[in-house]
């Protein structure tokens, strides 16, 4: 039986992954921003939700909508 591939060809490019490494690092500082109470949560979804845009995370696929 054939396993199904996960990623495609294009997300194998080291500027995927770096994309990657960029969304995670912006979102610890905005997490951090939102543990110290200097945004609220209402201000963490839409940072989040603009993280997802500008950095285009794979598992950004499968991640909860934000409200």
């Amino acid at each position: 039986m054939d396993e199904e591939k996960i990623t495609d060809q294009k997300d194998e490019n080291p500027l995927n992954l770096q994309n990657e490494y960029n969304y995670v690092l912006a979102q610890q500082i905005t997490k951090s921003l939102l543990v110290k109470g200097l945004i609220t949560e209402a201000e963490f979804n839409k940072i989040t939700a603009k993280n997802r845009e500008s950095f285009s995370p794979l598992l950004g696929r499968i991640m909860p909508k934000l409200t």
